[in-house]
């Protein structure tokens, strides 16, 4: 016996109980009795073609697959015959015989996007602080700010010098005050989990990131528009997670430590290097303001091989970044930097950044226009000691 002819027999046997059921239940309306009757009489008519089994089972196939479509129409019907009869009180109520379930509903399931998750503040979605924020290992994400911007300047140092011997420029270059500056900054996530395993709810990180900064005389034509200066900085960061309440509704969010090079791969005399250690956090309040902080130490290598001596005494020992989300198109950023020393340099930068335009899916874009005042010791390499004060505006990519 095939597959369908077994179902059909199957509801032969049981249609005598559904028929006793729908007679047993009380007539709502004529056309539910109707509807009850020409079903029994259908189902006598297969039932008694006893001596002919393939004729039987063809009635019974043609008997059930009238009561799929007749079913809901014969329903509505009976419904609405009730409703007539009794009032829209008994209609509410009442169930037809033949009632069958509606679609099932289409549920909106909240979308997972990791670190790109809106739901999630600043501080958790950049460091990946959690579980939902995780976009997992080895995949580029945006560090600092990818920039190109248009930069005009009080002084450009035409003649780099240093305290180290060997290290001062022979002669003056007719650098422009107006360049362009184009920064490319990227970070990876090397691994997760390294302390932390078996957390629900938060991960520590190791983070691999790299910063490259250059300085182009792109209208010094009377010179070939060079580069005047490029600086490299690759680091190492490790992220350890937190989440404790602070004063005034604020959150701390992260710890960390890190190790950083930063040179810019000029020989003598032009050639300027360091390296540190740093201790780092980062606390928030709602999403509307971040604080990230960090304090360093160089490390010294072999003093007639260094390059910049004193500098920690004029780029810093340590700074402090607050972000302002004044609206969702608007933040500023605020970067001090201090030597914690009797010199009492260090360096300012204010940053505006305004989103331009939206992505494909709707939401704001990752593209800025970009302006920035800075003042101060340290905006390259090359001018670690000598203050200036630079504007720019351009664009940028960020959070990618």
């Amino acid at each position: 016996m095939s597959a369908r002819h077994g179902a059909t027999l199957a509801l032969a046997l049981l249609a005598p109980a559904g028929v006793a059921l729908a007679q047993a239940t009380p007539a709502d309306s004529n056309a539910s009795t109707a509807a009850s009757t020409s079903a029994d009489n259908a189902w006598r008519r297969c039932a008694a073609l006893a001596d002919d089994n393939q004729a039987r089972l063809a009635c019974f196939d043609q008997w059930a697959g009238q009561q799929a479509w007749q079913a809901p129409g014969a329903s509505a019907k009976a419904g609405a015959a009730g409703a007539a009869a009794q009032g829209d009180d008994a209609a509410a109520v009442q169930l037809p015989v033949d009632t069958r379930l509606p679609a099932t509903r289409i549920i909106d399931v909240a979308r997972t996007e990791g670190c790109r998750d809106t739901q999630y503040s600043d501080l958790s979605r950049f460091w990946e602080l959690e579980s939902g924020s995780d976009c997992g290992t080895f995949n580029f994400r945006g560090y600092r700010p990818i920039t190109v911007s248009v930069v005009a300047s009080d002084a450009v140092n035409r003649q780099p010098s240093s305290d180290a011997p060997g290290h001062t420029a022979t002669g003056a270059m007719p650098y422009q005050t107006t360049e362009t500056r184009l920064q490319l900054s990227v970070r990876t996530k090397l691994a997760q989990d390294l302390f932390m395993r078996g957390n629900p709810t938060r991960k520590d990180s190791l983070w691999f990131g790299y910063t490259q900064q250059s300085y182009w005389q792109l209208f010094n034509s009377s010179i070939s528009r060079p580069f005047r200066t490029t600086d490299h900085e690759p680091e190492v960061m490790y992220i350890y997670p937190t989440d404790a309440p602070l004063p005034f509704g604020w959150r701390w969010r992260y710890s960390g430590a890190g190790l950083v090079h930063q040179s810019n791969g000029q020989s003598n005399p032009l050639s300027r290097s360091w390296n540190r250690v740093y201790l780092m956090t980062g606390m928030e309040l709602d999403n509307r303001w971040n604080v990230r902080a960090r304090l360093w130490k160089r490390l010294s290598g072999n003093s007639a091989d260094d390059d910049n001596p004193g500098i920690s005494d004029y780029v810093g020992r340590g700074e402090m970044q607050v972000f302002w989300n004044m609206n969702k198109d608007n933040t500023l950023v605020t970067t001090l930097r201090h030597a914690l020393s009797s010199t009492g340099h260090g360096s300012a930068r204010l940053e505006w950044l305004q989103t331009l335009g939206s992505n494909l899916s709707g939401d704001k874009s990752n593209l800025r226009l970009h302006t920035q005042l800075f003042s101060g010791y340290g905006d390259s390499m090359i001018d670690f000691n000598r203050k200036r004060t630079v504007f720019s505006l351009g664009l940028s990519l960020v959070d990618f």
